[in-house]
């Protein structure tokens, strides 16, 4: 635990992750009540998500650069937080995709998508609430585990994604619209699985 006038890191990470999941019920939510003429204006209410997240990273390094003991190695932390800020990242940039391919109507795998989104970044922020106690956590690894089940599924729903866009669309600009939007949805999902990657490095490091 952090003492007085010391940063907690993992608090802070627990942060990060809030920005993921609250950009992730955004894209959720904005595909689910799809308007495309409301799109600069999601964008805004998205990128308002990230520049804070982006923000609250920033003061997180500032005052690591600072400290003189930490909790786990400073490159950890650093690699935790960009690793998070990085799922921000990739869930702004789906929306930024449907934007710049001019998308009419979205799709149904595309919506299945968003729910897995979520629930990754559900599951990451369930892992940091309990990596603060990664020496002693009896639960910490089956979450990781969850984690990296959950970007299986992302890697089939996109193969299953692309599979029907090619049978079912005779439109090339349409496919290739929507080849490059799943490719970016089925990013999120490995980089909250980036995530979890660093949990575990750190975990093993450090037990």
């Amino acid at each position: 635990m952090a003492r007085k006038n010391e940063m907690n890191y993992y608090a802070s990470f627990v942060e990060l992750v809030e920005f993921s999941c609250q950009a992730a019920n955004l894209l959720h939510d904005i595909l689910n009540n799809y308007n495309k003429d409301q799109l600069q204006e999601k964008m805004k209410e998205m990128h308002n998500i990230e520049h804070t997240g982006d923000e609250s990273r920033h003061k997180m390094i500032r005052r690591l650069a600072k400290e003189f003991i930490t909790p786990i190695e400073r490159e950890d932390i650093m690699a935790m937080a960009d690793a998070i800020d990085n799922v921000t990242d990739t869930i702004e940039d789906v929306l930024f995709r449907f934007y710049i391919c001019n998308i009419s109507e979205v799709k149904p795998h595309a919506i299945r998508f968003t729910e897995l989104i979520v629930n990754c970044c559900k599951a990451l922020r369930v892992a940091l609430k309990e990596f603060y106690n990664f020496r002693r956590s009896q639960t910490l690894h089956e979450m990781l585990v969850e984690i990296n089940q959950l970007e299986e599924e992302g890697d089939r729903l996109y193969i299953e994604a692309l599979r029907d866009l090619y049978v079912t669309s005779k439109d090339a600009l349409e496919v290739v619209a929507w080849e490059q939007t799943y490719e970016y949805m089925e990013k999120c999902c490995d980089a909250c699985e980036d995530v979890a990657d660093v949990i575990e490095s750190v975990v093993m490091k450090n037990t």
